[in-house]
């Protein structure tokens, strides 16, 4: 039976209304979790999904954990049999995840029948640390398995009683555990405020006119998005670009797209993409797709609601065993980090062939994650991870923004305070690299420049892009300067690869520089 026609005016209103739902929910998970990561960097992100597992509403939060927070609501339903009061948590790249840190919570919401549920919540919160070999959990790594604890979709509230034996399980196979529970508890909260949004909405208007306005809202960002299909140049445009190496001295890694753009819908061709990596900057198909529908997305109207008609408009294609499809137990770590930046730049590189005058040039192209930990005083262990900004890609338009998330990230900073009161070190400087954006008619960004000595001894793994490299510019303007990372002891500096543990001893300082982003424009 059709829907019967919403009005314009209350479509509008539920659209945000249910998008405040989400940042309402994040606002609750951000002050009830107790990492810096999540509370003060806003790495997490929450999102509304129907009945039949299709994107309905999302907070302006991260678009690499909501473009592939899909997989997480199908691997749910599939591997368990829901009822009222279940709470499930996964991580599992292989099923619902992207890499291991991000820990997805989904909380079914059924309706008055009781027999299927009506909505999916579903945040994605990352974890300063989900165990492995390495603080942080963001280290090298050959096999799914020393990257950390894997937990397939498996339920944490089971009728809404608490499974303590799972969570003294995930408490004792991670780093600053009263931490991480505090965090996971947090999660819970946000999706219980979202509930009670949702089901208070509901019993207002009537589950006649949400069930209505929901399908006439994914449906309007569906032709919407078809207009702006419309509004480019049709044909079949190619972009390569290669990623510097996976951690174990193979690379660089090739990245090939053929994009076909037609009336009706997009269709992203990966295939040509070099085979699945010894390290972890493998990326499965949910962030494929996460960056392609961001890329597209950024050419149409900036008030377009995100949500599955987004998601109809593309059609995507990778091979199995390859970078952008990899083969359980391949590494990840990197795959929802890097990778994911570099398959923006490279959608771009496509999509400036067919809109010109719309798509900036490349920004920083990696997120340049830093982690470290270590033993306090007391014997309690730590961990702590964040991702450094780099510079923005120049535009037709306009010169590209300094010191900033792009892309695929859309955290903020940790505050130096936080980071010198919560752990053992000192930021002994923190600064914008001037001139490491690329010249031209409109200057990329420029990078950062970040130094962080230890007052203990520290184990560190940084894992980035572009330090062989830099952000390629466009229409004749030029590259960002590549990014860099010393080790300095005493007198001595020592270079250090883009992707690389080390230890620091007290009084050691790390030195991080990130990539500008590329020029625009002939000077």
């Amino acid at each position: 039976m059709a829907a019967a026609k919403c009005d314009p005016v209350r479509l509008e209103v539920f659209h945000h209304l249910t998008s405040a739902f989400c940042e309402e929910a994040g606002a609750r998970l951000m002050r009830s979790a107790q990492s810096p990561n999540i509370r003060e960097r806003r790495d997490f992100s929450v999102a509304i999904f129907d009945g039949d597992g299709r994107l309905v509403a999302q907070a302006a939060h991260i678009p690499v954990h909501l473009g592939s927070a899909g997989d997480a609501v199908l691997a749910a339903r599939t591997a368990l049999r829901l009822q009222p009061g279940d709470v499930v948590i996964l991580n599992d790249p292989y099923a619902g995840g992207t890499h291991l840190p991000d820990l997805t919570m989904v909380r079914p919401v059924f309706g008055r029948d009781r027999r299927r549920p009506r909505w999916f919540l579903v945040n994605r919160a990352h974890h300063a640390d989900i165990g492995g070999a390495s603080p942080g959990s963001m280290g090298l790594a050959s096999d799914l398995h020393a990257e950390g604890l894997v937990l397939p979709p498996v339920l944490l509230r089971r009728g809404g009683r608490l499974d303590e034996d799972l969570l003294r399980l995930f408490a004792r196979n991670v780093r600053g555990a009263a931490e991480r529970v505090v965090d996971l508890r947090a999660q819970e909260a946000s999706l219980a405020q979202l509930e009670r949004r949702l089901v208070a909405h509901t019993a207002a208007h009537g589950d006649a006119f949400v069930r209505d306005a929901t399908e006439q809202l994914l449906d309007y960002s569906e032709r919407a998005g078809r207009a702006a299909l419309r509004s480019l140049r049709r044909g079949t445009f190619t972009a390569v670009d290669r990623l510097d190496d996976d951690g174990f001295g193979s690379g660089p890694l090739r990245l090939s797209l053929r994009l076909s753009i037609g009336a009706q819908r997009a269709t992203f061709d990966w295939r040509g993409t070099c085979d699945q990596a010894r390290g972890g900057v493998n990326a499965n198909r949910g962030i494929v797709l996460a960056a392609c529908v961001y890329a597209l997305r950024c050419l149409c109207p900036g008030r377009l609601p995100t949500n599955d008609g987004l998601f109809r408009l593309i059609e995507l294609r990778t091979r199995p065993g390859s970078l952008l499809e990899p083969r359980s137990p391949a590494p990840v770590a990197g795959g929802n980090v890097e990778t994911s930046q570099r398959l923006v730049d490279v959608a771009f590189a496509a999509l400036r062939q067919a809109a010109p005058d719309r798509v900036p040039a490349a920004s920083a192209g990696t997120m340049s994650n830093l982690s470290f930990g270590g033993t306090r005083p007391d014997g309690s262990d730590f961990a702590s991870y964040e991702t450094l900004p780099g510079g923005a890609g120049a535009g037709p338009h306009a010169a590209g923004q300094s010191a900033i998330q792009t892309h695929m990230t859309n955290t903020r900073n940790t505050p130096v305070e936080e980071l010198e009161h919560r752990y053992p070190l000192r930021v002994a400087s923190l600064s914008v690299r001037r001139g490491s954006g690329g010249r031209g008619a409109r200057r990329g960004g420029d990078g950062i420049r970040k130094s962080i000595e230890a007052k203990t001894p520290l184990r560190v793994t940084f894992l980035g892009e572009r330090h062989d490299v830099g952000p390629p510019g466009a229409a004749g303007g030029g590259d960002g300067r590549p990014g860099r990372l010393w080790r300095q002891r005493g007198r001595t500096r020592e270079r250090l690869p883009a992707k690389t543990g080390c230890d620091l001893r007290r009084g050691d300082v790390l030195v991080v520089e990130t990539p500008g982003g590329g020029g625009h424009g002939r000077a």
